[in-house]
């Protein structure tokens, strides 16, 4: 009799343990089927990221093409410097050097527009390229550079365009600031407060000389001082040497201070030579309209690799508070 009591439990559990396994195979097949899910979104998105960069390759040498027979006739070549003068930027030294050569050495080439927009930069950046200028109008002697600067020609970008044969900007454009700055912060009095100690470990009596967690000291404070005075006197030689008798007064007391002019201020004091945009320059005084853009363009997949590629100390040195010699 207890045996036929206990027939009935025991299928009763059987049946408990094929309902949890039906149940495991059930959660089982759903995250299996989750995880591919998820794999092909995987493999349809990089497919989609290939096809995307493949059609920007394939239309890229298009693009030059158009731009080749463009310059089967005579033209005048226009070379962009826009945004911050420093290196890996689209307005870098070696990017701008190398428009301005492509440009100079076509046979088809009038004259050269170099339109500038941009705030300045690096004096390094903005003095290679002076240079180059000075070399290229050297070397072909026949072919004229005009500098027309649009929203802003400042700081660097004025070092670059005052190598220019002449220089165009609108009367409302910003001009000059012929000055040298670096900026930074000074974190000891938060580190007071906070009970922050600082410990450095140098081999170099100045070596820490502009960290911003340190107390300044006078005597370094005057040798920085004495770095920009020098940068400063550089950039003013070849403002002079560039634009040279069209400056109007050499000596104004606030020619060469830093301050910022409109186009129209500017012509007044000789920093530039006329009103106009490049299109102006290339229709009345080059007298050829045709615009042909000889500047250099950046590949989608560089553009893309030297952001993932940015240096990690560059941008470090930014945050804590460090920036070196800059004319903007």
């Amino acid at each position: 009799m207890t045996d036929e009591w206990k027939a009935p439990e025991a299928d009763e559990a059987g049946e408990e343990r094929k309902s949890w396994k039906l149940l495991e195979k059930t959660l089982l097949a759903g995250v299996q089927e989750q995880r591919r899910a998820r794999l092909w979104g995987i493999f349809f998105k990089l497919l989609t990221f290939i096809y995307l960069f493949g059609i920007l390759f394939l239309f890229t040498p298009l693009m030059d093409v158009d731009k080749a027979a463009s310059r089967s006739g005579s033209h005048t070549a226009l070379v962009e410097v826009r945004g911050v003068i420093a290196d890996q930027e689209p307005a870098s030294a070696d990017n701008i050097v190398k428009s301005l050569r492509e440009a100079f050495k076509d046979p088809k080439t009038k004259a050269v527009v170099m339109r500038v927009n941009s705030p300045g930069g690096s004096p390094v950046q903005a003095g290679y390229v002076y240079d180059e200028i000075r070399r290229l109008r050297a070397e072909y002697p026949a072919i004229k550079l005009y500098a027309v600067i649009a929203d802003l020609g400042a700081s660097g970008a004025y070092y670059i365009a005052s190598a220019a044969d002449e220089i165009y900007a609108d009367k409302a454009s910003l001009v000059g600031s012929i000055g040298v700055t670096a900026a930074g912060y000074g974190f000891v009095g938060a580190m007071d407060k906070l009970g922050v100690e600082r410990r450095t470990y140098t081999a170099g009596e100045h070596k820490a000389f502009l960290d911003p967690f340190s107390p300044q000291k006078p005597e370094e404070t005057a040798f920085w001082q004495g770095v920009l005075d020098t940068t400063h006197r550089q950039f003013i030689a070849m403002v002079k040497q560039g634009r040279g008798e069209r400056l109007k007064d050499k000596d104004h007391p606030e020619l060469f201070s830093g301050l910022i002019w409109s186009g129209e201020q500017a012509k007044e004091l000789g920093l530039v030579d006329g009103l106009g945009s490049a299109s102006y320059v290339a229709r009345e005084i080059v007298g050829e309209r045709e615009l042909v853009d000889f500047t250099v363009q950046e590949s989608p997949f560089d553009r893309f690799s030297k952001r993932i590629g940015a240096s990690v100390a560059e941008r470090l040195a930014l945050y804590m508070g460090f920036q070196g010699p800059s004319l903007r």
